[in-house]
């Protein structure tokens, strides 16, 4: 099948500036000579999306964004989608709102059933990925972890999909009958993503990974016309002269494997039963026996089950121990990954394999799960590691393993907005408190905020009733913060609702702050992962937006990180400012919006009302009523977290106040 689509071509608005243009041409050189792994060490500011997006228009080859988390993804997609408007830029996360994996406690003899949300609007855009990967050229998925999770066969994805033509000679009943052999669900009333209908000698079909449905209009045995409509309005969008349309669940397969797989799971049953009479353990032998005939009689009668990726070694064309499919698997022989902030995401890929293991061994060894569940897991990172394509590697502060690996390390120092790293000065940790208020001071005098780190919580908390009690606006985030209320402090600190946010290591990674022009640093010389070079180079980036950036680390020695750190800042600002002088350039602050995307979760504007403590039911109810539009918002811009976070918030108000008189509930 041959792929359409076009060339890429980036719409930036702007031209590659400071290092950009070096960087890109070293990397797309180190590619095109032989190389497959390099590094993009760019500074905090820099444009290094906008740099991968100018190696991609050169390198023209379908391309994986990875990176470690959803709401990166999220904004990372849509940074992408505005740099590549004409080409398939799509998303692929979990496509869980909620997820309680099954397990099995020894110790308590507790079992955990899988209890899981499925959010429609992502497993639509991770078939849209699916979909693009084998249908276009010009392919860029920006995906979290999930890219090496276990996924369907793409050559039985791909193989199963139904072509249909204009002119074709094809009985509609056929046509039926290989939709609902793709999982598609008919259903005349409720036409949403994975559901037909049929009226007459027309066939309506809405793919699960499509924006328009599909019309397919019969004169007898031939198929007279194929257009696209959209299903909320009504309106013809196009004609088209050949739809393909690919299964609805990626765990799709043809009905005459699904016979053989049937047969080896039921072997593997009876080994299994056999196995635990021998030990002994009847009751481990009976759930075996009960679970698997069970889940065979569904795949029998539907040709789907729950949990159908824990028989997934049966149902393709590998044997026990094998890598599993995963995304990668549905990129061409050719393609790029992109492995974003990698001194975060490699140890991430690198530690899902043994968790994994873990919990299904206490499932397997109880009667659970057959043993081929383990073939249902992400890839090792040794199989990561040989995977043939060419690798970038994106961060401030790449891990050794990066380094030692990597052909090329390619530094993009000089910003586009040609700001120069922040001052770093050490302030003795005696009397610090004193020293960073009166540094607080002069800061709010401009306009500007203040982030404060601390070592732990209630340092964080303490802190910042200190800070209150002293006359300054200030609030505190750590990892008990919610999302939603996260959400409302990153907020809430550059519209210049409070001037200080005292927190963690969560102010390490992925904030983009252009109002703070000061990071206090307490507890400097405290050496350990938070206070280490790579954690306080990516605390002093923090201060990197603003002309006025400035950085106090308080302690009472210089530790080997700090000098590290401060050699490598002033390095960076030595090289800076020289290029400013060379070329004649004024630094400037970044200036941008806060609902901008470059802020990940910045969209949805809940005006502090996830913030709000309701007295009484009314209260209470108009609290809820605002926070599902909110909610409903937040998924319309991909913010799932926190969608589901403000979701869980309806909940925690509902149960309070459900149980007073006249209570209605906003969803109902």
């Amino acid at each position: 099948m041959g792929l359409d689509g076009n060339e890429f071509r980036v719409e930036a608005g702007f031209d590659p500036a400071g290092d950009q243009p070096d960087a890109i041409e070293k990397i797309v050189s180190g590619f095109k000579t032989g190389g497959k792994r390099q590094i993009l060490l760019g500074v905090t500011g820099s444009g290094k999306t906008n740099t991968v997006s100018w190696v991609i228009e050169r390198l023209g080859i379908p391309t994986l964004v990875i990176t470690h988390n959803k709401t990166l993804a999220a904004q990372l997609y849509e940074e992408f989608r505005t740099l590549f408007p004409d080409n398939a830029v799509e998303y692929f996360v979990s496509h869980y709102d909620y997820y309680q994996p099954e397990a099995y406690i020894e110790q308590t003899g507790t079992y955990i059933a899988k209890d899981a949300s499925i959010n429609e609007q992502i497993e639509r855009l991770r078939h849209s990925a699916t979909h693009s990967l084998l249908t276009r050229k010009d392919v860029i998925v920006v995906a979290s972890v999930s890219a090496i999770y276990g996924l369907g066969d793409p050559e039985d994805y791909e193989d199963m999909a139904i072509r249909l033509s204009k002119g074709q000679i094809i009985d509609r009943d056929e046509v039926v009958r290989d939709l609902v052999n793709l999982n598609y669900r008919r259903n005349d009333i409720d036409f949403s993503h994975g559901k037909f209908r049929v009226r007459g000698d027309t066939v309506e079909i809405y793919p699960i990974y499509g924006r328009y449905s599909i019309r397919i209009e019969f004169w007898g045995d031939r198929i007279d016309r194929i257009t696209r409509f959209d299903p909320l309005e009504g309106k013809l969008k196009r004609e088209d002269p050949v739809v393909l349309i690919h299964p609805a669940v990626h765990y799709s397969i043809p009905m005459g494997r699904l016979d053989n797989a049937i047969l080896e799971i039921e072997s593997l049953m009876e080994e299994q039963i056999k196995y635990f009479e021998r030990r002994g353990d009847l009751i481990a032998a009976q759930r075996i026996e009960d679970r698997t005939k069970f889940d065979v009689e569904m795949l029998r009668e539907t040709g789907h089950v729950s949990g159908i990726e824990n028989y997934s070694v049966h149902l393709s064309n590998r044997v026990s121990g094998d890598p599993p499919y995963t995304l990668i698997d549905y990129f061409p022989e050719e393609f790029l990954i992109v492995v974003d902030e990698s001194h975060q995401m490699l140890p991430q890929i690198r530690g899902q394999f043994a968790s994994d293991k873990s919990r299904k061994g206490a499932l397997v060894e109880n009667g659970f799960r057959l043993p081929t569940a383990y073939d249902n897991r992400p890839l090792m990172f040794e199989e990561f590691e040989r995977i043939d394509a060419r690798t970038l590697y994106l961060s401030a502060t790449p891990g050794d393993y990066e380094l030692e690996v990597s052909d090329q390390v390619v530094e993009q120092i000089v910003r586009p907005t040609y700001l120069i790293d922040p001052k770093v000065v050490v302030m003795p940790a005696k009397n610090q408190i004193d020293d960073l208020m009166e540094r607080i001071r002069l800061k709010i005098e401009f306009g500007e905020r203040v982030l404060v780190t601390t070592l732990t919580k209630r340092m964080a908390e303490d802190l910042t009733e200190y800070l209150v009690g002293a006359g300054f606006d200030a609030e505190y985030m750590h990892s008990e913060t919610k999302t939603l209320e996260r959400h409302e402090l990153i907020r809430g600190l550059r519209l210049g609702e409070f001037d200080i946010l005292v927190g963690i290591n969560l102010l390490r990674e992925g904030l983009d702050l252009p109002e703070v022009s000061l990071v206090a640093v307490l507890d400097a010389d405290q050496e350990g992962f938070l206070r280490s070079t790579r954690a306080l180079i990516q605390i002093i980036g923090r201060a990197a937006r603003n002309i006025n950036g400035e950085v106090v680390l308080y302690a009472d020695r210089i530790t080997r990180s700090m000098e590290a750190a401060m050699v490598e800042t002033e390095r960076r600002r030595v090289r800076q400012e020289m290029f400013n002088k060379e070329h004649g350039h004024i630094p400037r602050s970044i200036e941008k919006p806060v609902g901008d995307s470059g802020l990940p979760g910045m969209r949805t504007n809940t005006g502090g009302i996830g913030r709000a403590e309701p007295e009484n039911r009314d209260d209470a109810l108009e609290i809820c009523e605002i926070l599902s539009e909110k909610m409903r918002e937040a998924a319309e811009n991909l913010e799932f977290e926190l969608a589901a976070d403000i979701r869980d918030r309806i909940g925690e108000l509902q149960k309070k106040f459900k149980n007073e008189d006249n209570w209605i509930d906003p969803e109902e």
